[in-house]
């Protein structure tokens, strides 16, 4: 039961989070640039004032920064993934498809990238790419394209040995057919339930990256950014860093959850039981 209400409760807020990237220009009067140094560093007043989770050492409104940080934690997250489980996807279905020698070169492809330190590896390629919110998207894609290959891999190869497939291949259905019609629908719950699993992954490495300053550029206010521009005032101003690191920890925690509750109802052995 209170597992139940746990999982209910990260679902609602996962769902809020969402309406309010959608809806942040119409909750909140101030916008992400507008500050008023007369009223820099001003702590959270509560519902009884104008900044209700005080404004930062611009005078910016912290709470509108961090309505529409959920945006770009979102936006990175979701679409990370599905750039990374695309490619993945691609790779494993072709070298589970092949074979040969051609499976051996991408498996080994997959192998070297695994290798690397994860972060490292992150970090490399956004240093190389330049800080912008579209190369931390594209370097979350390349970093984390290999586990989906693995993972896409290993599932066909399963798939086929099933009598459907061979029946397929018998009365002459094509690679294409047989691949979409068969394999990726069987395939499809074990890569929803690990792409729901990595964006809480990915939204804190984006927070990380940019509060490095490798990422998000400020003004634009991502968590991260946010947390690196609060840490000089983290004994006079705890709310610059407290708010968004918060939210990331409540965001990282809803999607793991969620995920968890994917990977449960997928599983097939408790059909069995």
């Amino acid at each position: 039961m209170l597992k139940n209400i746990i999982d209910y409760t990260a679902i609602f807020f996962f769902i809020c989070l969402i309406a309010v990237a959608v809806f942040a220009p119409f909750l909140t009067p101030y916008t992400i640039s507008e500050g008023d140094l007369s009223n820099r560093l001003v702590p959270p007043q509560g519902l009884n004032g104008p900044y209700i989770l005080g404004t930062d050492y611009l005078g910016r409104d912290v709470l509108t920064r961090l309505l529409y940080g959920t945006r770009i934690s979102l936006l990175v997250g979701v679409a990370s993934v599905f750039g990374a489980g695309l490619a993945g996807t691609a790779v494993g279905l072709v070298a589970a498809w092949r074979r040969g020698a051609v499976d051996s070169i991408l498996m080994r492809i997959v192998d070297v990238q695994l290798s690397f330190p994860f972060f490292l590896l992150v970090l490399f390629i956004a240093a190389v790419l330049g800080p912008s919110l579209k190369n931390v998207i594209i370097t979350l894609m390349i970093a984390t394209w290999a586990p989906y290959a693995r993972l896409v891999r290993g599932e066909t190869l399963s798939i086929r040995e099933n009598e459907f497939i061979e029946a397929s291949e018998a009365v002459g259905a094509s690679a294409f057919r047989i691949v979409f019609r068969h394999i990726l629908p069987n395939a499809a719950h074990i890569l929803i339930v690990y792409s729901s699993l990595e964006i809480g992954r990915l939204i804190i490495s984006e927070a990380a990256v940019s509060f490095l300053g490798y990422g998000v550029q400020p003004p634009t206010p991502s968590w991260g950014v946010m947390i690196s521009e609060g840490r000089t005032y983290l004994y006079t101003a705890w709310w610059l860093t407290f708010y968004p690191g918060i939210m990331i920890i409540l965001t990282t925690v809803s999607v793991n959850l969620i995920g968890e509750r994917l990977r449960e109802s997928s599983d097939p052995r408790k059909s069995l039981r």
